[in-house]
């Protein structure tokens, strides 16, 4: 299996707002960026978007590590509330319904494509992959 990172950042000005995704997925000495937007949506979404388009840009089953500064994102997969969340039919432990269900049965299809890791660092922390990323979401929606 190859051995792919991928780097993702969402941006939003409001929120909801003008927002934007950026991701880079870096494969040997091979690099690829990514981005888009919309002009009404949350910061949530925009964290969530950029990882589900990286992920949909690899091809074939891979060995992924996602670096992103969203805890909304690496929380959910990590400490598995998404898929509780899924199993209580979109409901959360207090009983509210999760947000952006669109997007999580979209990214949970290619989390079992991949093999998947979720690493957190904290955003505008200096991070290069990171502040690029932050660069190509808000470049993005900037030009909306």
């Amino acid at each position: 299996m190859k051995n792919i990172k991928i780097y993702t950042d969402g941006a939003c000005s409001g929120n909801p707002g003008k927002g934007g995704w950026g991701a880079i997925l870096v494969y040997k000495n091979n690099e690829k960026e990514l981005c888009g937007g919309s002009t009404d949506t949350t910061n949530n979404r925009m964290e969530l978007t950029a990882v589900i388009e990286a992920l949909k840009a690899v091809k074939e089953p891979c060995s992924i590590t996602v670096t992103t500064d969203s805890k909304y994102v690496c929380d959910a997969v990590t400490k598995g509330w998404v898929y509780s969340w899924q199993k209580n039919n979109w409901k959360k432990a207090d009983k509210k319904p999760a947000l952006n269900v669109d997007l999580w049965e979209e990214l949970l299809p290619l989390l079992k494509k991949h093999s998947v890791t979720f690493n957190w660092v904290k955003g505008h922390n200096g991070h290069p992959y990171n502040e690029r990323c932050d660069k190509l979401a808000v470049n993005y929606y900037l030009n909306l």
